[in-house]
């Protein structure tokens, strides 16, 4: 009887580690991937939050522009020096802000 006892100590035993291992490996996961993503997800809105008229943008393609207008999900982006090349797109197509007053 005892070593059927000992038997199923040691499944419960390598039952239970495999668990934590897989634990482990989660989090591991969650602080390597997700954390870092979710960071970034925030300091993109702020980022968007705080763009303002006349601030200078370049967009997820890699175009450079002014904004000219901003309304809740749209903003109107003026591209190159030709004042007819208005463009309006969605917030999400913006990649970075470069504010007004920080480029002189």
């Amino acid at each position: 009887m005892s070593i059927v006892a000992s038997e199923s100590a040691g499944a419960i035993m390598s039952g239970a580690s495999m668990i934590l291992w897989i634990v482990v490996m989660v989090a591991i996961m969650y602080f390597l991937m997700i954390r870092p993503q979710k960071k970034e997800q925030k300091r993109l809105a702020a980022m968007l939050n705080d763009m303002a008229v006349g601030d200078s943008v370049v967009t997820t393609s890699g175009f450079y522009g002014v904004v000219l207008d901003i309304t809740d999900e749209d903003v109107i982006v003026e591209f190159g020096n030709n004042k007819n090349c208005r463009i309006p797109m969605r917030k999400a197509a913006i990649a970075e802000v470069e504010k007004a007053g920080s480029a002189e």
